[in-house]
C-alpha cells in the first residue's frame, strides 16, 4: 500500500541509505538528494548541494513531497561555521519545499546534544542515561541551529516534525563514511591482520569499562518510518538507541574474534588511530585492495580516524534512555553485537575488507 512520498536528503550517507531501504520495503515513493547521487533499487536520485540555494530549488521544483528526513551533514573548521553551513543548508531546503504538500520532517541528530559541540565535546553536564527533556548545552552546537529552524518552518508551513538523536551508529553507506565507526574499525582490523600488529583499543579507559551503547543505521530507518506515521511521534524527539548495553572491554574481544585476532590488553598510553595510521594506512591499504582485490583502495574513503577516535576517546559514560519512544510505541531493538557481525560479513560479500 503506498505510503506517502519521501525526500531523503543524504541519500548516500549511512542514516539515509539504510532508511531509504525501509521505505521502499514498506511501498513508499522514494527520492534521494544528494551531491553525488548513488544507485539504489527504488530511489529516485535528486543532485542537489543544499548549499546552493537556486540549485536546490531547480531541484526540487514540482515534487510533491509529503514527508521529509533530514540525514545529512556538512564538516567545518569550527562550530562556528558548522552552525553557518548546516544552518543554510536546512534554510535552503525548507524554502525550496515551501509549496510542497509536506506533512513531516524528520532530522536526524545525535548524543551531541547532550555533549556539546566537537570543540566542547563531553563538557556537558547532562546525567546519564541521557533523557531527552535534558536541556540544551551551554554553546553553540549545529543540532541546536538545525532543530530551530525545523521547528519555525514547521509553524509557517504548517507539518509535524521529528528529531531523533542517534549515537555512534553502525551500517553502510554508498557514500561518504565521515561518520561511520563500523567500517573504520573493519579497516582498522583487516590492517593489523595484514601487518601483524596489536588490536589495541584505541580510547579511554572510561570508554573501556563503561556501560554503553550503539545505534544500528536498519532500526534508525525503521524509527524514522514508524514516527513519520504515528500521532503519539508528532512534535517529539526521541533518542534513537538499539535497547542493549554492553561494555567495549567485552565488545572488543568479540570483534577481535571476528578477524581472527586476538584482543589486546588495554594499554598503558593512549593509542588514537589518526595518529598510528593516518600516514601509513593509505600505502597499506592500496597493496592490501591490490592482493585481495578488494572495490575501493583509497583509504580516506572508507576510514574515519578522527570520528572513530572522539567516540572511543570519550571521558564521561554514554548511555541513552529509551523509555519515551518505547512508551510512544516503538518497539525496535537490534544486538549490538550483532550490528558489528553483519555489517563486517556485508563488507566482506561486497569485497570492501578482505
Amino acid at each position: 500500500m503506498q505510503k506517502g512520498t519521501a525526500l531523503i536528503v543524504g541519500a548516500t550517507g549511512i542514516s539515509g541509505h539504510n532508511l531509504a531501504n525501509v521505505l521502499v520495503a514498506e511501498g513508499w515513493t522514494v527520492y534521494g538528494l544528494a551531491r553525488n547521487p548513488s544507485a539504489q533499487t527504488g530511489v529516485i536520485p535528486v543532485k542537489a548541494d543544499l548549499l546552493d540555494a537556486a540549485a536546490t530549488a531547480q531541484a526540487l521544483k514540482g515534487l510533491a513531497i509529503s514527508h521529509v528526513f533530514f540525514c545529512t551533514w556538512t564538516r567545518r573548521d569550527n562550530e562556528a561555521e558548522n552552525v553557518a553551513a548546516n544552518g543554510a543548508m536546512m534554510r535552503h531546503l525548507c524554502e525550496a519545499l515551501s509549496d510542497a504538500p509536506l506533512a513531516h520532517m524528520a532530522l536526524v541528530t545525535g548524543t551531541k546534544h547532550y555533549l556539546g559541540s566537537f570543540e566542547n565535546y563531553g563538557s556537558g553536564k547532562a546525567e546519564t542515561p541521557f533523557r531527552e527533556n535534558e536541556p540544551r548545552q551551554p554553546g553553540e552546537n549545529f543540532y541546536y541551529t538545525l532543530e530551530d529552524i525545523l521547528f519555525d518552518a514547521a509553524k509557517r508551513y504548517d507539518f509535524s516534525w521529528s528529531v531523533h538523536r542517534s549515537h555512534t551508529m553502525i551500517g553502510r553507506a554508498l557514500g561518504s563514511n565521515a561518520m561511520n565507526m563500523g567500517v573504520t574499525l573493519a579497516v582498522y582490523a583487516s590492517l593489523c591482520k595484514e601487518t601483524g600488529q596489536p588490536f589495541v583499543f584505541p580510547g579511554s579507559r572510561t570508554q573501556w569499562d563503561s556501560l554503553t551503547d550503539l545505534t544500528d543505521a536498519g532500526l534508525l530507518g525503521r524509527q524514522l518510518a514508524w514516527a513519520a506515521q504515528s500521532p503519539a511521534a508528532r512534535n517529539q524527539a526521541f533518542n534513537t538507541a538499539n535497547g542493549d548495553v554492553f561494555r567495549w572491554r567485552w565488545m572488543w574481544a568479540e570483534i577481535a574474534a571476528f578477524f581472527g585476532l586476538e584482543a589486546a590488553p588495554f594499554p598503558d598510553a593512549p593509542m588514537p588511530l589518526e595518529a598510528r595510521f593516518k600516514d601509513t594506512a593509505p600505502a597499506l591499504w592500496t597493496a592490501l585492495a591490490a592482493k585481495y582485490d578488494l572495490v575501493e583502495a583509497d583509504v580516506n574513503k572508507l576510514a574515519s580516524w578522527w570520528h572513530t577516535d572522539a567516540d572511543l576517546g570519550r571521558e564521561i559514560e554514554c548511555l541513552n534512555d529509551m523509555t519515551k519512544s518505547r512508551d510512544a510505541g516503538f518497539l525496535g531493538y537490534h544486538d549490538s553485537r550483532a550490528s558489528f557481525l553483519e555489517l563486517f560479513t556485508a563488507l566482506r560479500a561486497q569485497r570492501v575488507i578482505p
